[in-house]
């Protein structure tokens, strides 16, 4: 394997590899503890085994073979520091406050599935129309199933289970996943991203072997990660999807109601009222959940009474008999009666459960427990009502099956009601929209959408986010849709397409979790995934059957969003293998020596790249380019983890890349998936520094650690120290050859560029000039860095584009020459994210041929 250590691993008798927490033999100096010793996976071909040691005193300096204990990376030492779980954002809140999250919760979680009883019905008997009564009892009974079924127990009691660390969505179920299994297809995982507090890692026990079997099929399989990437790619195109057509739907179907208050208005003025509020609505959006919440909490409430008022009112006046389809035969007669008319029907019945993919892509507002308690008490029971009033209504109206909301309110309640209702609705689209931003926000830190610029509405919880150009882009795409979809039938079939799109990727992925994860009896499982999954894929039969009539189109734009997110990462795949296929060896920086060939000038350059390992190629475009290099020089890797969120103690981890003299260091800062970059470049640089110098401390301290495990080995003879070899078994031999005193007379010290001071050898810590020389030599770097902090910090970051080959297929080189440039060219720069004044910055470009 390449290496960027001072202490190289060896073979021993043909061996691979060990792993980390095996015993090695490693030949190690006395000045130079091991460094990035672990090397990369993927360049197995450019393996170079060496017995000596990677600094530029190999050949007068003496090593003794030692067996190293379990190896700990530095990596890994510093994961081991977990000051304790990530505390959650709602404990320990107020009465009051609790009320005011409870109002928050009703505005933006339920507003979708709230709305659902304006269309329902409607869709349905444009469907199937009323013959007698039997058929509206039909049609409820299946309505109030769908709703107890799908909603009720799919959703909020299985799958808001599956959210993780209070994150949902289709992408907070991958992320979820590939923290039990290695199945990312970007390589860059380490042992410490586990180690994160917030990472929460359950190990599968060895008594379910089912769990284990299933989790080394999936890392060893390459094709079921794609298959895995590709329908968590298409959950989140039909989640897009739905942000688009849910604004649609609502706003039609709630201004429509002036039809039943004004019979002199025309369809073409509902459509333009309609398109008035969208404006108005992506318009709001901005101003932030916490805010909007507080105003449409109460209205919401209103409603959801309403709906509860209407419905009893309805039942007394009406026909209370509708009750009786809570027996489920009435399903059976009613399809039964209308055979095919009642299968087309399916499609307009599933809009009574439109917004359970919302409440669950936006529970990382609120905790579990709440949307499971509101939804149950509150939400549930008044929908129920809304429904079964509408029932009792139309078994006197058969005529009254188109708009049926609003003609059934009571004359003297009407126009409040449809202010409400237009309000509600707006509220529902509004809800569906910052799922969207949270879907979407999850996918760019998992590379897997373009990066866009991204606001935090909220200094309190930094879930609630607002993205600009996808706000846009949403409105202009909406009304699209309801300038040329201006029909409630059609709307509501392109509405069943994406809402059910979403729900089968996400009984799939639950399945999983279930399977790994969670590891509940097998039986369970499958009852859920067979049960589940067949009534969608039935209700998916029916709305593909009429799509035909328009709804196609948002097909089509699931497709495009599909083919854009599908695109952007196998392009950034491809660029990350290559850069670490293209990183520099260690023989090289050898050659060079600590000043790299150049000229080492005070100051600290921070050096931007996407490896985890290695030394990136484009350092070695900077020595080139460059006539001098900065003193201390920092690869800083910019890494968003499989977990919501990363505490800032546990933000960076550092390691040595080269011995000590090179004062060359690796910074992996790493984000969870809800982190935002919202500290300034002064902050960040404050940070760093002061995680770097904790880094040395720390390393001092196990080094002198070690010296005393060394002596307390070797007390038998203080004054010369053996080479001694220690087999795995246990066994110890004895070289019989002296090391220290020949390492005194040969070894040479290493001086450290741009720096008189030198790096003395270590003496034998047990003697008071052997603790003196570590602390000085501990101050001595600390005060390196200090001098070189004030000297001035410069970010250097290379633009590393990529191209097809000529040879590369033709599909190859229309995707990366084309699409994915495009892309790469139109999104949000990395540069934006730092911050960084034009006079801190250095930048170069390099391209890599794919």
């Amino acid at each position: 394997m390449a290496q960027e250590a001072s202490g190289s691993e060896i073979n021993v008798a043909g061996l691979s590899s060990m792993e980390s927490l095996e015993s090695r033999w490693v030949f190690q100096n006395d000045d130079e503890s091991e460094i990035d010793e672990e090397e990369d996976m993927e360049d197995d071909d450019d393996s170079v085994h060496r017995t000596g040691l990677d600094s530029e005193d190999d050949d007068s300096g003496e090593q003794r073979l030692i067996r190293t204990g379990p190896r700990i990376d530095s990596f890994d030492v510093e994961a081991l520091e977990v000051p304790g779980a990530h505390r959650n954002e709602y404990e320990d809140f107020s009465l009051i406050r609790k009320i005011m999250l409870a109002c928050q919760t009703l505005g933006v979680v339920f507003g979708d599935v709230g709305t659902s009883p304006l269309y329902t019905f409607d869709v349905m008997f444009t469907k199937a129309p009323i013959n007698d009564n039997e058929d509206i009892i039909g049609a409820l009974s299946l309505v109030l199933y769908t709703l107890i079924l799908i909603p009720l127990v799919k959703y909020v009691f299985v799958v808001l289970w599956a959210n993780d660390d209070g994150e949902g969505g289709t992408f907070a179920l991958y992320s979820l996943i590939c923290r039990h299994a290695k199945v990312s297809l970007t390589p860059n995982q380490l042992p410490s991203d586990a180690r994160i507090s917030s990472f929460r890692l359950k190990v599968p026990s060895a008594e379910l072997e089912r769990s284990l079997k299933i989790k080394e099929r999936l890392e060893n399989s390459q094709t079921l990660k794609k298959l895995l990437l590709m329908l968590v790619l298409a959950g989140t195109a039909m989640v897009i999807a739905d942000g688009v057509i849910t604004p649609a739907m609502s706003v039609m179907s709630a201004v429509s109601g002036l039809k039943v208050g004004v019979a002199a208005i025309k369809h073409d003025e509902v459509v333009m009222i309609a398109v008035a509020f969208l404006i108005i609505l992506f318009s709001v959006q901005k101003f932030g959940t916490s805010k909007v919440g507080m105003f449409v909490g109460p209205a919401l409430l209103i409603w959801f009474c309403s709906l509860a008022g209407i419905g009893i009112y309805n039942l007394v006046k009406y026909d209370s008999s509708v009750l009786k389809a809570f027996n489920p035969i009435h399903i059976y007669f009613f399809f039964k009666r209308n055979s095919t008319k009642a299968w087309y029907a399916l499609g307009g019945c599933l809009l009574c459960a439109t917004g359970s993919e919302a409440m669950f892509a936006d529970l990382c507002y609120f905790s579990v427990r709440s949307v499971q308690l509101t939804f149950t008490f509150l939400v549930f029971p008044c929908l129920l009502l809304g429904y079964l009033g509408q029932a009792a209504y139309l078994m006197d109206n058969h005529a009254g099956a188109q708009q049926v909301f609003f003609s059934s309110i009571p004359s003297g309640f009407f126009w409040p009601v449809f202010l409400i209702a237009n309000l509600a609705a707006l509220i529902a689209s509004r809800a569906m929209t910052t799922a969207t931003f949270s879907c979407i926000k999850q996918s760019t830190a998992l590379g897997c959408f373009p990066r866009l610029k991204i606001i935090h509405t909220s200094r309190k919880f930094m879930g609630q986010i607002y993205i600009p150009v996808l706000n846009w882009f949403l409105l202009v795409v909406c009304l699209v849709f309801v300038c040329c979809i201006s029909s409630i039938t059609e709307l509501g079939n392109a509405y069943g397409i994406a809402e059910l799109g979403v729900m089968m990727m996400t009984t799939i992925l639950v399945t999983i979790v279930m399977l790994l994860i969670w590891q509940i009896n097998i039986i369970i499982v499958l009852s859920f995934v067979v049960f589940f999954l067949g009534v969608e894929l039935t209700f998916f039969s029916s709305v593909l059957w009429s799509v035909g009539d328009g709804s196609w189109i948002i097909l089509v734009f699931a497709i495009i969003m599909f083919f854009i997110m599908y695109v952007w990462n196998y392009g950034s795949k491809l660029k990350y293998e290559t850069e670490v296929k293209q990183k520099l060896s260690m023989d090289l920086m050898r050659e060079l020596g600590c000043n790299l060939g150049t000229i080492r000038a005070p100051g600290i350059g921070l050096l931007y790249n996407e490896l985890v390992k290695g030394i990136p190629a484009i350092f070695g475009h900077f020595l080139t380019t460059l006539p001098a290099i900065h003193s201390m020089v920092i690869f800083v890797c910019i890494k968003y983890v499989p977990v919501p969120v990363v505490p800032q103690s546990e933000r960076f981890l550092f390691r040595r890349v080269c011995p000590k003299g090179y004062h060359i260091f690796r910074c992996i800062a790493r984000y969870g998936y809800k982190d935002v970059r919202k500290e300034n470049h002064q902050t960040f640089e404050q940070l760093l520094i002061e995680s770097l110098e904790k880094f040395i401390r720390r390393e001092a301290q196990e080094r002198s650690l070690e010296s005393d495990g060394d002596d307390d080995t070797d007390s038998e003879n203080e004054s010369s120290r053996s080479r001694v070899l220690i087999a795995p078994n246990g066994s110890v031999y004895s070289l019989g050859v002296p090391l220290l005193a020949e390492y005194k007379e040969k070894g040479k010290p290493i001086s450290e560029p741009s720096s008189s001071e030198e790096v003395k050898p270590e003496l034998p810590s047990g003697s008071d000039s052997g603790i003196s020389d570590a602390e000085q030599s501990l101050e001595r770097e600390l005060s390196f860095i200090r001098k070189a902090k004030e000297s001035g910090v410069v970010y250097l970051l290379g633009h590393g584009d990529i191209r097809a080959r000529k040879d590369s297929w033709f599909i190859k080189k229309l995707i990366i020459n084309y699409f994915y440039a495009f892309l790469r060219k139109n999104c949000r720069r990395g540069i934006a994210n730092l911050s960084v004044p034009h006079s801190h910055l250095m930048q170069v470009g390099m391209t890599y041929m794919v």
